[in-house]
């Protein structure tokens, strides 16, 4: 089976420490044996375990790249939008691709699954099953329903009809979305299952759909006209109106977290960061980014979320809503997440035809970043922890804390780290935007015999 998993996201619903360049699947708020696992993290730990990780794609919105190669590596080619348009665009231009550039025929099976939901390793084993299922039953599309634990007001659900086949699969009748609690309870009452987004079909079957709207299968093709595609959910420009469907039940745990509330249920501590809760504010937690502390006293049941793009303070049953508060309050991110380790901007000023901004930089131990020139803009560059290697202008030299590097406008510059190494970076120009930059080969994959860098990432310093 090639899996398709779908990366998306505004950032909003974990805001503040979620954003539109770090969204919720990033963030690494989870614990698996005693480290820090984002959702991604965890979701690819599961299918490897599961033997599900030979033929993986992911398909992400633009600029997930390199979140996503920082955190699971070269696990799997990723796919970029040229622009955010929903679930059906983004399934097809995958399957596209596994068309095109794979050399898939119609008869391959695929899956698609979102990389933010939250199950037990049974889960995964599931998900292996549907391949067999759909062949089994003849179906078009195979999913796998969750059997609800709550009348939720949140999914959408599968409608099923019995009895069972032998495989255990049912037949889908229809789909509900978002029902209110007591239409939810009664479509447990009926039988009805979760809508997880996860499903399976024989590539064949999308691309006749893609024919039959006067699309191309060709991936290229596709690709040049993705603007032109419907801004549509998969779920109602394909699955509603499918026929020959089927759903396998899964009775295991499985969760949204799409709250702080939900994510507050899965933290093994209190306290992720900085910080404390007195023993009489029960149900409390605290996430902190931040190199402040945080203290929570006698306030019961809330959620306190500190980062460079804000602090929250939230009743954990009320987070649902906060969705709307951040319309309002949200800033430019100030934090990012990239393939050589992650950035902070502390201060952005301008002043007369000057611009200046103040950025704390964390180049993880291995990685660096790629050798590039600005023609607008001076930097300054001070190290405060760590040890690495800078390169300007083709020449080589070491670097550790105290150490000040001035690069100015036109030369060329790169910085390696032996350990996790920590800088201060000023950034002074007439303008500091992300197109001033040129790009070349790093010096250090150059003496491996490498070309232009990918992941960021070299060998160990010999």
């Amino acid at each position: 089976m090639r899996l398709i998993l779908l990366s998306g996201g505004a950032g909003k619903r974990l805001w503040p420490l979620s954003n539109t360049n770090r969204p919720k699947q990033f963030l690494p708020v989870l614990r698996h044996e005693g480290k820090a696992e984002s959702m991604l993290q965890r979701v690819c730990r599961q299918l490897s375990d599961a033997g599900l990780a030979e033929a993986l794609l992911f398909s992400a919105s633009l600029g997930q790249r390199e979140l996503i190669q920082g955190q699971v590596g070269d696990l799997a080619p990723i796919l970029e939008e040229p622009e955010r348009r929903d679930t059906f665009p983004a399934i097809s231009l995958a399957s596209a691709y596994l068309h095109s550039k794979e050399g898939c025929g119609p008869d391959e099976i695929v899956g698609v699954m979102p990389v933010d939901g939250y199950a037990e390793d049974s889960f995964f084993q599931a998900l292996g099953k549907l391949p067999g299922v759909l062949a089994d039953t003849g179906a078009d599309l195979a999913l796998l329903g969750v059997a609800p634990d709550s009348p939720a007001d949140k999914f959408g659900y599968i409608v099923t009809q019995q009895p069972a086949g032998a495989d255990g699969s049912l037949r889908v009748r229809a789909f509900v979305e978002k029902p209110s609690a007591a239409r939810a309870q009664t479509l447990i009452d009926e039988g009805a299952l979760w809508n997880c987004g996860v499903f399976v079909f024989r590539l064949g079957f999308l691309l006749g759909g893609l024919k039959q709207r006067g699309l191309p299968a060709d991936y290229d093709e596709l690709l040049g006209m993705y603007k032109l595609l419907p801004r549509q959910s998969f779920d109602i420009e394909v699955v509603e109106r499918t026929k020959r469907i089927v759903a396998v039940p899964y009775q295991g745990r499985w969760k949204d977290i799409g709250t702080w509330n939900s994510l507050s249920e899965e933290m093994e501590q209190q306290v992720s960061g900085s910080g404390y809760v007195c023993p009489d504010s029960s149900g409390s937690r605290i996430v902190n980014e931040l190199d402040i502390p945080v203290g929570v006293w006698r306030v019961p049941n809330i959620v306190v979320a500190a980062g460079p793009d804000g602090i929250l303070v939230t009743d954990r049953e009320a987070s649902t809503g906060i969705k709307d508060m951040v319309d309002q309050v949200e800033i430019t991110p100030r934090f990012k997440e990239t393939g050589w380790g992650r950035k902070t901007v502390l201060t952005a000023r301008h002043a007369g035809e000057t611009e200046s901004v103040t950025n704390r930089a964390v180049i993880s131990a291995g990685r660096f970043i790629g050798y590039h020139e600005h023609g607008r803009r001076k930097e300054i560059w001070i190290v405060i922890a760590g040890a690495g290697e800078a390169c300007i202008d083709g020449q080589t030299f070491p670097v550790e804390a105290g150490s000040v590097v001035v690069v100015e406008p036109g030369m060329k510059h790169a910085l390696l780290a032996y350990s996790d190494l920590e800088l201060i970076e000023l950034q002074i120009g007439l303008k500091i935007e992300d197109s001033d930059i040129i790009r070349y080969a790093a010096p250090w994959m150059a003496k491996e015999g490498k070309g232009e860098e990918q992941n960021h990432e070299v060998p160990a310093r010999r």
